[in-house]
């Protein structure tokens, strides 16, 4: 008896291909098969559904394809005042427009809304944007907070136990009053899910205004020193054993390294971006 698995075409469907060359994401891949704008072995195809392999001859608008390039993670402190969409409707700056014209087409991993800044992770492969994604990956995301008040522990504590904001339900959440600095307190926020202005809707719920909100790390990830606008990649070995990816490169250097990117000197051990730790971030990064 054939496994069930024998008779799956080879190779992979030709919209993650696309993906994976830097073509285009794969919605918009599919978008410009069904436009006519791809061919394979010379053959025009206008239906997404087509496995190709290595042998197989790509081509977007008569030009072939460039080879797919291993998985890799960039780490990037956006600025506020930029959207987190490729493009946006309403006609404002997003993070692309900021970003080193070299680098390699990349996809943000989720968003922080337009008045937020800090962390926001940068990946050319559809399949570690969906992975870092996943609510069953679960891994904890940390921001430091200015609210204006004076927040109480008793005030919180409803934030600890979870609550509902407009019938949503948001999961309980870490939070430290730091300090309070004038009519404004700095707060240690960490949650597990990337609810749209979850945050910002849940202190709003207890009778807070968020006036600063910097996300500080995602998961392994962390901000550290890295400044407003710069990019810096994630060496290929952390990516690899932090998301359990099989690379190409084992070497844990990066393959291609942009001008324009912010590349620091090797750091020495306990750097926080290159050991993970569950240790919350310093108050110095206020």
């Amino acid at each position: 008896m054939s496994s069930p698995t024998s008779n799956a075409p080879a190779g992979d469907r030709i919209a993650k291909v696309l993906s994976r060359a830097g073509v285009a994401s794969r919605r918009e891949a599919e978008r410009m098969i069904e436009a006519g704008r791809v061919a394979v072995n010379g053959n025009q195809i206008t239906s997404p559904a087509l496995n190709v392999t290595q042998k197989d001859r790509i081509t977007v608008d008569g030009q072939d394809i460039a080879a797919p390039e291993p998985p890799r993670l960039w780490l990037f402190h956006k600025p506020t005042g930029l959207v987190s969409t490729d493009h946006d409707e309403k006609g404002r700056d997003t993070i692309y427009s900021v970003l080193p014209d070299d680098l390699p087409r990349v996809m943000s991993v989720g968003r922080l809304d337009l008045n937020s800044e800090g962390l926001l992770l940068l990946t050319n492969d559809g399949g570690v944007k969906r992975k870092l994604e996943l609510p069953s990956t679960g891994w904890l995301r940390r921001y430091r907070v200015r609210v204006n008040g004076r927040p109480t522990d008793d005030q919180l504590e409803p934030l600890r136990k979870g609550i509902a904001v407009d019938g949503e339900n948001f999961q309980p959440m870490s939070v430290t009053l730091d300090r309070q600095q004038g009519a404004n307190a700095w707060l240690t926020i960490g949650l597990r899910e990337g609810r749209n202005r979850e945050i910002r809707r849940a202190m709003a719920d207890v009778d807070l205004s968020v006036n600063r909100l910097i996300r500080i790390s995602y998961g392994p990830f962390q901000l550290g020193d890295l400044k407003s606008g710069e990019v810096e990649e994630v060496r290929r070995k952390l990516v690899r054993d932090q998301l359990g990816l099989e690379l190409e490169d084992p070497s844990g250097t990066a393959q291609k390294k942009p001008k324009n990117v912010a590349r620091k000197r090797k750091p020495g051990p306990g750097h926080p971006r290159q050991k993970p730790t569950s240790k919350p971030p310093s108050r110095k990064q206020r």
